[in-house]
This record gives structure tokens, C-alpha cells and sequence, in this order.
């Protein structure tokens, strides 16, 4: 006899996660024979840069690196975060220890910042378009998303005057991403300025997701949510090794910022996991000793070659379209015929062997978009828009 056992409730509220869906789709395509061009998830098709890997090799022979790590991070690690972070965006130098936490990847540490500070019934503004995870986070905290829209027409910044008062004095976290996933937006200083303005008056811990800050063009340099000022009393930054050195399956990354928030994020984590395994450490610090005209280098010669192939591809099939000047994707809005992302996207895939990210999958705010990621070499890209033409799809 089968025992039925009853889940959480929240397991309910939370959809199944986006990536793995597509991961699905994909395979049942391939099954077929099909011949697939993966647009879909920003994984890096590129090796983790040779610096690091060598490192990697060193630290691996080392036995002092195989027992268990430090649940916040080695001393020397958050060293060189902290370091890096202040000569590359010109910020004040955290204390390494107090105000610094290593992370497993991004996504383990910004789940954990919502069960650190969510109590049942506090609401969270988050993005919409959105990384999945600041919704799901919320929900398994027992929190409520309030959804801020990221709309074309204010450049997919969230406007702070329509969020109602009783949810500003309601919410504990608020969630930003820029150089944005996935509409690919930028922000200024004066739009973190006037985000950390907001959330000092109400009294709100401002989380910053900047997972894309070393994939950028022309010229362009990202801002920290700690160039604006009185950040240091309210705000945290999420930094991450996998875009930025192609180390996505390494799952590296840190959490800088105030230092009560910091303490607050690390009880939780070090009643989670067990750190990240100090070898990965030794090689991530070897990464953020990478000369910054290499990772321009790298940007210039792999996906700024790809943003100009799928913006020249879009705009030969009727897109009218600006190139992003940051992260590796491009965000596009479905031909006016389709009903919905999700149909367009099924289509794609299904007529042409193509797999692209439905922009309401990021949230409600993304229907009638979908997301290009630059993981594919140049040719391929083109393969993909000439396939897009012979099915006649335009805009």
C-alpha cells in the first residue's frame, strides 16, 4: 500500500522552475532528431578562463584545500572580493570579515536573504520581468512579492511612486538587477540614488543583484548600487563568478554590503550548507586577479560579435531594436500575431529547432517578450535567423 504524502502548501504558489522546463522541451526536441540551436539559458558555451582552471589544478593537489571550508569564506577570499570590488567600481573597501560573505553562486544566497528578513505575511518588491528566484524566495519565506513592472516605455526601470504606501510600509526587501536579467537594461547612479532614498524613508533592506556586470560594450561601465550615497547603511550586493569568468557550474560568488544584513544572511546560510569548497576559493581568487583588458577582450571577441549578428538578424526580419549594452541577452517583443511568449517560443522550437527564454516566464510584466541568449557561436545565430525566415516569421 502507497503512502500519500502531503506537501507544503507553498510547493502550490511556486511554478516549476523555468531553466528545467526548457531543459525538457530541449531534450524532446533532440529526441526527435532535431536539430537545436540553444538560445535559451545564459550558460557561457565557452570554457572557464585558462588563469582559473590552472589555478584550479594547484589548489586541487593541495590537501590543505579537501576538509571543510570556512562556513563564510576563507579570510584570503573575501580579501580579494572586497579588494575587487572597491578598485573596480571605485567604492569604499568592506571589511572582509564583518561585511562580506562568500556565496554558493548567486542564486543560494539571494533564497537565502528572503528567510533571513521575510516573516509570514511581509511583502517583498521585486522586478517583473524578473529572475525567478526573488519571486520563489519570497514565497518560501511565506512573504508576499509585491511585483514592480519593468516597462519599455521607462526604460525597464521600476517606477517607485506607484508602489501603494501601505505596501511600502509593509515590505522588508527590495530587489534590483542591473545590468538587468532579462530585459538587459542599464541603470544610472541617480536611479540607485533614488532607490536607496526610498528604502532609507520606509525603512527597507535594498538588495542589489549585479550577476551581469562584466559582460558589457562599448565602452560601457556598470554602476554599484554603492556609488550612491548612504547605500553602506541599507544595501547588500550580490556578485557572482559565473557570467563574468564562465564559472557557472562552479557556483561562486559573494554578498557585500551592511553589515547587520550580512550577519543576518550568514546565520541562515551556515544552518544550510557547508561553504564553498576551498579550492573553488583559491581559484576564484586567482580570477579576480584577471586583468579587466582581458574580460574586455573576451567580451569584445566572443559576445559583442554575437549581440550585433542577433540585433542585425532581428532588424532583417522587421524588429526595430536597440543593441543592450550589457549582459548577454537580447530582449525582444513576439510579432504582434502571436497570442502569447509561450506560443511564439513553442513555435520557434517546434518549426525551426529553436530555443529562446519566453519573457512571461520571468513574470507577468514579460508577456509579449522573449529573451535571445549569446550562446552560440556567430554562425549558428545566423543559421537560427535564416531558418526564421524560410518559416516566414517577422515581425
Amino acid at each position: 500500500m502507497k503512502t500519500k504524502f502531503k506537501t507544503s502548501s507553498k510547493l502550490a504558489l511556486i511554478p516549476p522552475y523555468l531553466f528545467a522546463r526548457l531543459d525538457e522541451k530541449k531534450a524532446q526536441a533532440k529526441a526527435r532528431g532535431v536539430d537545436v540551436i540553444n538560445m535559451g539559458i545564459g550558460d557561457p558555451d565557452k570554457g572557464t578562463l585558462q588563469p582559473i582552471v590552472d589555478a584550479m589544478h594547484e589548489a586541487i593537489d593541495d590537501t590543505s584545500t579537501h576538509d571543510y571550508p570556512p562556513y563564510t569564506g576563507t579570510v584570503d577570499f573575501r580579501k580579494a572580493c572586497v579588494k575587487w570590488t572597491s578598485e573596480r567600481f571605485g567604492i569604499k573597501e568592506f571589511d572582509p570579515v564583518s561585511e562580506c560573505l562568500s556565496t554558493i553562486g548567486s542564486k543560494e544566497s539571494i533564497h537565502n536573504i528572503f528567510l533571513a528578513f521575510i516573516d509570514n505575511g511581509d511583502y517583498s518588491l521585486i522586478p517583473d520581468p524578473g529572475y525567478p528566484v526573488y519571486n520563489t524566495g519570497t514565497i518560501f519565506a511565506g512573504g508576499i512579492p509585491h511585483k514592480m513592472p519593468l516597462n519599455a516605455q521607462n526604460s525597464f526601470l521600476p517606477d517607485f511612486d506607484d508602489i501603494p504606501v501601505d505596501i511600502r510600509n509593509k515590505a522588508k526587501i527590495m530587489f534590483l538587477n542591473y545590468p538587468n536579467n532579462p530585459t538587459s537594461a542599464v541603470a544610472p547612479v541617480e536611479f540607485f540614488q533614488e532607490a536607496v532614498d526610498f528604502c532609507s524613508k520606509y525603512g527597507i533592506l535594498l538588495a542589489h543583484d549585479m550577476a551581469y556586470s562584466e559582460i558589457y560594450f562599448d565602452n560601457y561601465t556598470s554602476p554599484s548600487i554603492f556609488n550612491a550615497k548612504g547605500a553602506e547603511e541599507i544595501a547588500v550586493e550580490f556578485h557572482s563568478f559565473s557570467k563574468s569568468y564562465n564559472m557557472t557550474g562552479w557556483r561562486l560568488g559573494w554578498v557585500l554590503g551592511n553589515q547587520d544584513a550580512i550577519k543576518a544572511i550568514a546565520q541562515v546560510k551556515t544552518n544550510v550548507d557547508s561553504g564553498v569548497f576551498k579550492a573553488i576559493q583559491k581559484a576564484g581568487i586567482r580570477g579576480l586577479q584577471i586583468p579587466q583588458n582581458d574580460i574586455e577582450k573576451r567580451n569584445d571577441d566572443v559576445y559583442d560579435s554575437r549581440r550585433k549578428a542577433i540585433v542585425e538578424g532581428l532588424r532583417s526580419l522587421g524588429w526595430t531594436i536597440e543593441a543592450p549594452k550589457a549582459t548577454m541577452f537580447v530582449w525582444a517583443p513576439i510579432p504582434r500575431s502571436y497570442n502569447s511568449s509561450s506560443d511564439f517560443c513553442e513555435k520557434l522550437l517546434d518549426e525551426c529547432g529553436i530555443v529562446v527564454s519566453p519573457g512571461n516566464a520571468f513574470g507577468t510584466y514579460g508577456e509579449g517578450f522573449f529573451r535571445i541568449a549569446m550562446t552560440t557561436d556567430v554562425p549558428r545565430i545566423q543559421e537560427a535567423f535564416s531558418r526564421l525566415k524560410d518559416a516566414g516569421i517577422r515581425f
